[in-house]
């Protein structure tokens, strides 16, 4: 028992390589003495999924979650705790998968069966709030997600307390939602609170407090203070390539985030040339379709655009929109962007009709999904307005 506690305090330190290490061990010995149904077993393949996660590793962590989650049902049925646990992770990895629909289908099952078994305010019941709430974000469902997130974040002050670590992962998850709906003001001051509590708490250099910094920077870039969300991120670039490693999903966000940052400096080569390395390795890692990897095509397409390359930001506009389209759906809030961007590349390249009947669809979907006081509803229109002069 001591070896797969040791490997959990690994994990809650961020020091995952160790974890890992530690994990396959006590796995194989789980196995040998305990037998391949024990729940102990099974407790330490869910582990070593979280873990493969953890260090970006998705299909591994997918192939272990979706075996766990077959013996548990078997095993211990349909509605134990342990089997609801399987099916939140299963979600989870969904998510980061990019299959947002499963994931979301899932996380609602999942929630409404914890709140009736476990209660509302079990920590495993609150840890699905916190993943179905990023879920509803990642299919646009911004307002649902902010829903979520205050609830949370309400039940777990009042369970763990202000300082504990899942609270200050949803006062983060609560900060997002801001930023998603406009309000970079709020999102801002609660960052600021966040990064300041898990410096002190967890460390500098954890992955969570990584990913506050570089929340905290992408809030930055929203506001326009484009030179402190720069020395933020390259630092926050600096720590992930050194902690997770070069080809870690996080480590490429920083990459996507510094590169985003360089364009808004008027930097455009540097943000070409990171853009172009981002979408190599993403493509390598993550596939073709992963919406991370739409995203840098995006990107990529953005900077052509920033240097003058309109036909080729077309050729690869036209391509990530009808990705999006088919994949997110037409409603979805990246889908809309890449509707805008292929619109303000039609306008360059002279087709005003075109770029006109893109901003007019973009303009009415968002309108109706976000408000017509969203600062991405009010740009829309102010679009719409240069475009029909």
């Amino acid at each position: 028992m001591s070896m797969a506690n040791l490997a959990a305090t690994y994990s809650s330190l961020g020091q995952y390589r160790d974890a890992l290490a530690l994990e396959e061990q006590v796995l194989v010995l789980r196995k040998r003495i305990l037998g391949e149904e024990h729940p102990d077993t099974l407790i330490s393949i869910a582990n070593l999924a979280i873990t493969y996660s953890d260090l970006g590793q998705h299909r591994d962590a997918l192939t272990l979650k979706e075996q766990v989650l077959m013996l548990r049902k078997q095993i211990l049925g349909k509605e134990h705790p342990d089997t609801l646990m399987s099916v939140a992770s299963l979600a989870a990895t969904y998510s980061y998968l990019g299959q947002h629909r499963d994931a979301l289908a899932l996380g609602e099952q999942i929630l409404a069966l914890q709140k009736q078994t476990l209660g509302e305010e079990h920590p495993d019941t609150l840890a699905s709030m916190a993943n179905l709430s990023v879920t509803y974000s990642s299919v646009g469902q911004y307002r649902k997600a902010l829903a979520l997130n205050n609830q949370a974040l309400a039940l777990r002050k009042q369970v763990l307390g202000g300082e504990h670590p899942d609270t200050l992962m949803s006062m983060a998850n609560l900060a997002r939602s801001y930023a998603e709906l406009g309000r970079h003001g709020d999102a801002l001051t609660l960052e600021e609170q966040v990064l300041a509590l898990m410096k002190r708490i967890i460390g500098e250099e954890h992955p969570d407090t990584l990913i506050s910094m570089g929340n905290l920077a992408s809030t930055y870039s929203s506001l326009g203070q484009y030179r402190d969300a720069l020395a933020l991120e390259e630092q926050v670039l600096v720590l992930r390539k050194r902690i997770l490693g070069e080809e870690h999903p996080s480590t490429l966000i920083s990459m996507a985030n510094l590169a985003a940052i360089y364009a808004e400096l008027g930097q455009h080569r540097d943000a070409l040339a990171l853009d172009e390395q981002v979408l190599a390795l993403r493509k390598q890692i993550l596939g073709e379709e992963h919406p991370d990897t739409l995203m840098s095509m995006a990107n990529l397409a953005r900077s052509y655009a920033d240097v003058g390359q309109h036909r080729d930001a077309l050729a690869l506009e036209e391509q990530v929109l009808a990705l999006r389209t088919r994949i997110l759906g037409e409603e979805h809030p990246d889908t809309l962007m890449s509707m805008d961007n292929l619109a303000a590349t039609y306008s360059h390249l002279g087709q005003h009709r075109d770029a006109l009947m893109l901003e007019e669809r973009v303009l009415a979907f968002r309108k109706r999904l976000l408000g017509d006081e969203h600062p991405d509803t009010v740009r829309s229109f102010q679009r719409v307005e240069q475009v029909r002069q």
